[in-house]
């Protein structure tokens, strides 16, 4: 390996090392020299070679950009060697090649790694002495992948202007290799911060051979981001670009990124002219983003918007002064070859276009690499400084300068460049302040904008205006997502390959889905929470009947008003114990009555507040209980009257009745089986609270658990069975004297008993809300005010204001014309 080493070094010296070249831009003598390598000719065919040849780059094609590269570095070196403080008593002269192939310009770099025209890579470094103590370029990912190797190899520093690829960041491999131009993963990093802002997930990408680490970046970066790659290809200079632009038009993509060198961005661009491509929107990548040839292509405002991705400050203070100053020196002196016949100068030296370019062209050029061209050459200058132990005044020129020992500095750099910070990260990555930039191209002078910034130092940081955003035809942001994006509630299911394409399915009830967790998959809501289908579950609140209601506290009221009043009927009758009307009424019966309504009230006061094993147990406990006790009271005294008036042909029957107490025992004989019967029916279904999470979706019904329907049906038969004879006995004494016949206000209380509870059963087999407890207490009161108001209070009433009727006298004569009646007819 050694020997064949030394035959190309000896080769390349022979031959290329010493032919003369014309002009004198290429080189500058210094104190220290440095090394330059730019695009002023770019080999679009090179033929392959089977010889040992270099390329001729005077003999391809002429590079304006490339040559305004040129002209970046000569004006930072003058503005270098002009200045006082920077590198005092020191002067920087350099060696520029045209570096216009990926492979065939090895002499140059041989040139800049030589001591006095040859190489000993044997040689340590503390013992050898490069021509150049460090340099910049070249252009291009290929090209400085191909000869970083051979720079690296003496730890000189590469400070690279026009690279991107992520792998140079390997200090492994390339431990000398820095870079002031950002590296292709910060810049897909960019563009896909870009496409998520915009909410866009079905793009394109096109790339050029130098570009395929930039498509494998995307490929990884854009995982778990939503966004889906939804065509992606790498173009050479002679692939079918109109065909790629048709598939892309078909497959509905309307985002494409141009992750492209400049001559394949120009190819893609004016196929998409040539094919009327419209209203697409184009993410250029920083190596056409500022194109001002392109920016003014004939027919490029109908294509679309195009997006792109620069550094954010690109301006150099004093550089067309320059370019002036140049121009004019070299019309003044077309033929000055003094400086050129002194130095021997290799080949890919030569420019015959160069002195044909005019300042306005240069300055109008693409600026995008003009400042890390720029930073690169003021990063090696302040090394430089710290290795030569630099004052305000003069430099140590007495230290010798190793290569190595600029690139230790370089990497603690930290310097303001024209009001801005210049530092490296480990990588040996310029930390870089980004702008995004819009072209506005549908004007007669088009223009670049810069519509928004993305800083990653101290911390990343990324915005857009986007009322500064031209859409096509004034609209809003255009479209291009494979599927319309799921409305709240609705998940998606799987369509196809990508994750992007999918159907929109509505989630069922309390559930939800969460687009950040699985945007796939319906979640249930807990028990206590509630979901109409939506992102979010809420919390349920609880709902029971409670006592500072409105409605609670009028229903309570009246039911104080009717447990006072039932009080005031026993005073009454206990006042008028042993008159008529009393007896009438039942005598001591009427009593028990009474008592019963209180009590059987109470049911209604635990129907209100929060529910527990207590108030489920009494809310219908003591009505089901005493209420019927009450109706087979009514029944007795109903039966007591026929049998007195109708039964006269039945003696025996009045006669036992009579002397065993009947109505006693059929009272108490009835109050045993109904406690008997309720004493099963709790314990087969104890009651108890019980939270109703079905009937409502927001809500959970805190209440008592429901009976089973059969114990509700066959509970109601037995509390109305009494009724029902109440009705059949009192329909049999319809025609007694009026002061006995007691069978209109039983029969009304009764029917409207049962009216009552037909109402409540109806509402209760077809409502479930709080609502229903408010009207079981409700019916439960009322059906105790139907029998007050029809059977107690008329008695009362006779007794307090029509004392005449309440007299033994006044029922004898009612009894007696009965008789008369009855025998007449």
């Amino acid at each position: 390996m050694f020997r064949i080493y030394t035959f190309i070094v000896a080769f390349t010296n022979s031959i290329f090392f010493k032919v003369s070249c014309s002009s004198s831009e290429f080189s500058l003598d210094g104190d220290y020299l440095l090394g330059g390598l730019f695009p002023v000719h770019e080999a679009e065919h090179a033929a392959p070679l089977f010889t040992p040849e270099a390329i001729e780059c005077s003999r391809q094609t002429f590079s304006d950009p490339g040559y305004q590269m040129f002209q970046v570095m000569r004006f930072a070196v003058e503005e270098i060697n002009n200045s006082s403080t920077l590198l005092p008593n020191v002067s920087l002269g350099y060696e520029v090649f045209d570096h216009c192939s990926d492979t065939k310009n090895f002499p140059s770099v041989f040139s800049f790694i030589s001591q006095n025209g040859s190489i000993n890579p044997q040689e340590k470094l503390n013992s050898h002495q490069t021509k150049v103590i460090a340099l910049t370029g070249p252009y291009g990912n290929t090209r400085t992948i191909t000869i970083a190797p051979l720079i690296t190899m003496d730890l000189i520093p590469l400070v690279n202007y026009g690279a991107t690829s992520y792998t140079l960041s390997n200090k492994l491999q390339y431990p000398s290799f820095i870079r002031t131009i950002p590296s292709n993963k910060d810049l897909i990093q960019m563009i896909i911060h870009i496409i998520r802002w915009f909410r866009w997930n079905w793009v394109a990408f096109l790339g050029d051979p130098d570009s395929e680490e930039g498509l494998q970046l995307f490929n990884n970066y854009i995982k778990n981001t939503g966004i889906c790659l939804a065509y992606q290809e790498i173009l050479s200079q002679s692939a079918n670009y109109s065909l790629t632009l048709q598939k892309i038009d078909k497959l509905n993509i309307n985002v494409i990124v141009v992750f492209a060198a400049r001559q394949y961005a120009k190819n893609i661009i004016k196929a998409a002219i040539t094919n009327n491509i419209r209203d697409k929107v184009w993410i250029a990548s920083e190596t056409w983003s500022m194109n001002q040839q392109l920016l003014k292509e004939p027919g490029i405002e109908k294509i679309g918007t195009i997006i792109g991705i620069t550094e954010r400050f690109l301006s150099l203070p004093g550089f067309n002064e320059f370019i002036y100053k140049t121009k004019e020196t070299t019309e003044v002196y077309p033929n000055d070859n003094t400086e050129s016949e002194i130095h021997t100068k290799t080949c890919n030296q030569e420019c015959d276009n160069c002195s044909l370019v005019t300042a306005e062209e240069i300055i109008n050029e693409d600026p995008t690499f003009s400042i890390s061209i720029y930073a690169a050459i003021y990063t090696i200058a302040h090394a430089l400084h710290k290795v030569l132990h630099c004052n305000m005044n003069q430099c140590n020129k007495n230290t010798t300068v190793k290569p190595y020992m600029l690139l230790e500095e370089i990497k603690n750099l930290d310097f303001t460049l024209n009001n801005h910070q210049v530092k490296y990260d480990v990588n040996g990555d310029r930390i870089i302040s980004y702008a995004v930039v819009v072209w506005h191209t549908e004007i007669n002078s088009p223009w670049i904008e810069m519509v928004g910034t993305y800083d990653t130092y101290p911390e990343i940081n990324f915005t857009i205006h986007n009322s500064l955003m031209p859409w096509h035809n004034n609209t809003s942001v255009p479209f291009s997502n494979c599927s319309v994006e799921c409305e709240e509630g609705f998940s998606r299911e799987h369509v196809g390959y990508h994750d992007c394409c999918f159907l929109c399915k509505k989630c069922p009830q309390n559930s939800y889905v969460n687009y950040s967790r699985d945007p796939y998959t319906c979640l249930l809501c807990a028990e206590n929470e509630w979901s109409d289908g939506s992102a979010t579950c809420q919390t349920r609140s609880v709902i029971y009947l409670k006592v500072t209601e409105i409605p609670s506290i009028v229903l309570l009221f009246s039911n104080v008003c009717l447990i006072t009043l039932l009080i005031i009927m026993i005073v009454i009758f206990a006042y008028n114990y042993n008159t008529p009307v009393v007896r009438s009424a039942g005598g001591n019966m009427s009593f028990l009555m009474l008592v019963c309504m209180i009590i059987s009230c109470l049911s209604a006061f635990f129907f209100f507040g929060e529910p527990t094993i207590e108030n489920c147990t009494y809310r219908n406990a003591f009505y089901c209980l005493f209420n019927p006790v009450c109706l087979s009271c009514l029944f007795v005294r109903a039966f007591q009257i026929v049998c007195v008036f109708k039964m006269n042909e039945f003696p025996n029957v009045h006669r036992l009745w009579v002397k065993y107490n009947g109505q006693w025992v059929f009272v108490t004989a009835f109050c045993v089986f109904l406690l008997f019967f309720l004493v099963i029916l709790i314990n087969l279904g104890p009651p108890k609270p019980y939270r109703d999470l079905l009937s409502f979706k927001n809500q959970i019904f805190f209440t008592c658990a429901r009976a089973n329907v059969i114990f509700v049906i066959i509970a109601g038969f037995v509390n109305m069975f009494p009724g029902a004879l109440c009705i059949l006995f009192s329909y049999m004494a319809r025609d007694l004297p009026k002061n006995y016949n007691e069978a209109k206000s039983i029969t009304f209380s009764i029917v409207f008993l049962i009216v009552v509870w037909i109402l409540y059963f109806t509402v209760y087999f077809f409502i479930n809300s709080k609502d229903i407890l408010f009207v079981n207490a409700l019916a439960q009161m009322s059906s105790t005010y139907g029998i007050l108001f029809s059977y107690f209070i008329p008695k009362s009433y006779i007794m307090l204001f029509q004392p005449k009727k309440n007299t033994a006298a006044y029922f004898q004569t009612s009894i007696q014309n009965y008789t008369q009646t009855i025998s007449r007819s």
